[in-house]
């Protein structure tokens, strides 16, 4: 027999009328109609080369070869169906897979710790790893390096690429608890800068690629405006010590800064010019959208993530 021309429907007719010795009953089973049974039993007999059923009083009665067929068969079909539907019953407890996400050290602060307290609790056996964005190139990260999920500002995304939005992140520049020209010009924590001062205190910038000039510098170019900055640094927490430890200020996400201030003694204020929100999303590639295990891992990430979501503050400066 050609297992290439066999329709597999056939199969779950036969495992039917196995169980049922009843066409009636077989096609109730398997939804079809009493004729569409008929017929397709009269497929197997020319298929199978052998009758499989012969006619005793109101029952049908399975040959010999029939009856050789009905365990393996169904064996087969529930082996079948756990392989189809293996997807309804994800179970994280029992799932050891690794997951390698890419994003700023942000996450690394504001993440990762209480991913590791969920997977801890949900899923014990799972692994994470963080691993730096590729400059410039999110997308290439997703596509070539390994990578399961990226956590990035939305942009033009691809077309083979899934995206959500887990929140928003203001920026608010940072200082050093107690900064001179700061106390000396009467600037409260929470209020907004001058921008003749916030343009001449010296600026450290988080640049991964080492460049001079980040989002706040065109955000001042649109008012005219240039900034002073000393230095850059390739991460945020680099960025976040650099002020802690001297005079210079910086622009960060507004929830790391409030998650670090206490730590590092720092104090967070509005900019002078209008600053667009980062939204910021988990980017993964199609083919993992409907994977169990994956669907279930972005789930966790963005019920993390999602309470980081910010609030326009009362001192921000009009558009």
């Amino acid at each position: 027999m050609n297992m290439l021309t066999l329709d597999l429907n056939l199969l779950r007719v036969l495992n039917a009328l196995l169980i049922e010795r009843s066409t009636v009953k077989a096609a109730a089973r398997v939804g079809l109609s009493q004729s569409a049974i008929s017929a397709a039993l009269g497929r197997l007999r020319v298929k199978l080369n052998d009758p499989l059923f012969v006619r005793q009083g109101q029952r049908i009665v399975p040959t010999d070869f029939a009856l050789g067929l009905e365990l393996p068969l169904q064996k087969i079909l529930h082996d079948l169906e756990t392989l189809l539907s293996s997807a309804d019953r994800f179970d994280p407890q029992a799932v050891a897979q690794s997951f390698k996400v890419a994003g700023s050290d942000f996450f690394a602060e504001l993440l990762m710790p209480k991913l590791s307290e969920a997977l801890a609790q949900a899923a014990p056996r799972m692994q994470v790893q963080l691993v730096d964005l590729v400059p410039n190139d999110y997308v290439s990260t997703l596509e070539r390096a390994g990578i399961d999920l990226a956590l990035v500002p939305r942009t033009d995304f691809p077309e083979w690429s899934d995206h959500q939005q887990v929140f928003r992140s203001r920026f608010v520049m940072i200082a050093r608890r107690g900064q001179p020209r700061l106390k000396r010009m009467g600037v409260a924590p929470g209020t907004v800068v001058p921008i003749d001062l916030f343009c001449d205190l010296g600026h450290v910038v988080f640049s991964p690629e080492g460049k001079l000039k980040a989002m706040g510098d065109a955000a001042l170019a649109r008012v005219g405006r240039e900034r002073r900055v000393v230095m850059t640094l390739p991460v945020f927490s680099g960025v976040c010590n650099a002020v802690a430890g001297g005079d210079l200020v910086a622009l960060v996400p507004e929830q790391l800064a409030v998650h670090l201030a206490p730590r590092l003694g720092l104090e967070t204020f509005a900019a002078p010019m209008p600053l667009r929100d980062a939204q910021m999303c988990m980017l993964w590639h199609k083919r993992s959208t409907a994977t169990p295990a994956h669907r279930w891992f972005r789930n966790i990430v963005a019920e993390i993530l999602a309470p980081l979501e910010s609030e326009r503050p009362l001192s921000l400066p009009p558009d």
